[in-house]
């Protein structure tokens, strides 16, 4: 289930980009994109990963832009939501950088 809420929220999240900032659409993508995070990974380390002394920064702006994406305005709420999504998750992106380099290891995947 919440593999499926976070699928359907980034794609509501891009069809809302791509419709010109739609903010209906925005914010039903970000609020199926944080219920599937929560049901992913428990509500307790949800709230302990959003609310840890180091992120308090970057949780402040993503739920800033999201109540301001809630206010209607979708440019300026998808703005701050993307610097609190990049200082949130700055620590995983060499991770999953790794991970894509390492892709170009499989046989079959490699040859293409």
């Amino acid at each position: 289930i919440g593999v499926g809420l976070v699928g359907f929220g980034l794609f509501f999240l891009l069809f809302g980009i791509l419709l010109y900032f739609d903010s209906v659409l925005l914010a039903f993508g970000n609020l199926l994109f944080l219920s599937g995070l929560v049901f992913i990974i428990g509500f307790r380390r949800t709230f302990t990963f959003f609310f840890q002394r180091p992120k308090l920064k970057g949780t402040s702006f993503f739920f800033g832009g999201l109540v301001v994406v809630l206010m209607r305005w979708p440019i300026l709420g998808m703005l701050l939501e993307a610097y609190g999504f990049i200082s949130l998750f700055k620590s995983f992106f060499p991770v999953a950088f790794g991970f894509l380099g390492s892709l170009a290891n499989i046989p079959l995947l490699s040859q293409v």
